[in-house]
């Protein structure tokens, strides 16, 4: 589908309805933006006095010589068994020792299938705080228990939501919603309610393509509504529904509607927006939104059916109370 051909007329609140036209081109966007791991940490009760007794665990900070034994010399992430040692005594991890094809990295011996099960046996003592100690995480975890911990953590840095193309960016919301302001050239608007016309001259010619992202602020939070057009079986739909920049569980608070419609028919989609946590094709095939199959689209266009011209509307609002799951919106000003 060629991009360049599709209008879309956006208003939302403070705008009129007169036309606005914008073409939409992909922007790849090839940068990561990482964060550190924490350099430092210090034992989860705050006592740095030794016991008399052995202890169970050691909370240790990650910059220690310890903590550098477990760290694989190819791909310098920590180390999990099974932990593999040539026989000179120095160590890799399970992944990196079929990279090297079974040579250690650092005398060239043959590895075999010894492995170091006393370097195993230290890792089973230490405490680690989260590597997300930095972006805000407080928690301290035993050695196996992290990696499960930082694969869910609520600290961990957002993937890009733009559908477009690959892009690798990661950060947290603010770096985002700039990310896809000056890199992906997003449209930004403010307000929770939105009135969208999305134009094809060919409609015919569908394939799977991102139409349109569109980032809204409301409620002192960021969304992202999508557009676009793929192929649903052998049919071909457009399809409409909404992210949330955040957690899931901020995401169950607030719900949204969306309406497409024409010619004395309407079709209404009501739903809570999904975390972009989940990836835009997963919440695409789950086909969790407004979706509008092709001869209804091309009704709701009116006129000889050979141009696509959808009038899309809809609003956000948050929930009172979802716990109790009572749905009495509560629309921003």
């Amino acid at each position: 589908m060629d991009l360049d051909s599709i209008e879309c007329v956006s208003s939302s609140d403070g705008f009129g309805e007169d036309d606005i036209h914008l073409h939409h081109t992909l922007h790849p966007y090839s940068h990561s933006h990482h964060h550190p791991e924490l350099s430092a940490s210090k034992p989860r009760n705050g006592n740095n006095n030794s016991a008399v007794n052995a202890p169970t665990a050691i909370a240790i900070a990650p910059s220690t010589s310890v903590h550098e034994l477990l760290e694989c010399p190819v791909c310098t992430n920590s180390m999990y068994p099974p932990i593999h040692q040539c026989h000179n005594g120095h160590t890799l991890c399970s992944t990196c020792k079929t990279r090297v094809h079974n040579r250690c990295p650092t005398c060239r011996q043959e590895l075999g299938d010894i492995r170091c099960l006393a370097l195993e046996k230290v890792a089973e003592s230490l405490e680690l705080p989260c590597k997300y100690f930095s972006l805000g995480c407080p928690e301290i975890f035993p050695y196996y228990g992290k990696l499960k911990h930082e694969a869910l953590c609520n600290f961990r840095p957002y993937s890009c939501p733009y559908a477009g193309s690959e892009c690798s960016a990661v950060g947290d919301i603010s770096f985002l919603v700039a990310h896809l302001r000056d890199d992906h050239k997003v449209d930004m608007h403010t307000g929770c309610t939105f009135n969208h016309r999305y134009v094809k001259s060919n409609p015919k010619e569908v394939e799977n393509a991102t139409w349109m992202l569109t980032v809204f602020h409301c409620f002192g939070q960021y969304f992202c509504l999508h557009f676009e057009a793929f192929q649903l079986g052998m049919a071909p739909v457009y399809m409409a529904f909404l992210r949330f920049m955040g957690d899931e569980n901020e995401a169950r608070t607030y719900s949204y509607s969306l309406e497409v419609g024409g010619y004395g028919r309407k079709l209404i989609w009501e739903g809570t927006p999904r975390s972009i946590r989940d990836s835009h094709r997963k919440v695409r095939d789950s086909h969790d939104g407004l979706i509008i199959q092709r001869n209804m689209a091309l009704f709701f266009s009116g006129g000889d059916r050979k141009e696509l011209k959808l009038r899309v509307t809809g609003r956000i609002w948050k929930e009172q109370n979802p716990d109790a799951g009572a749905c009495i919106p509560n629309l921003c000003s």
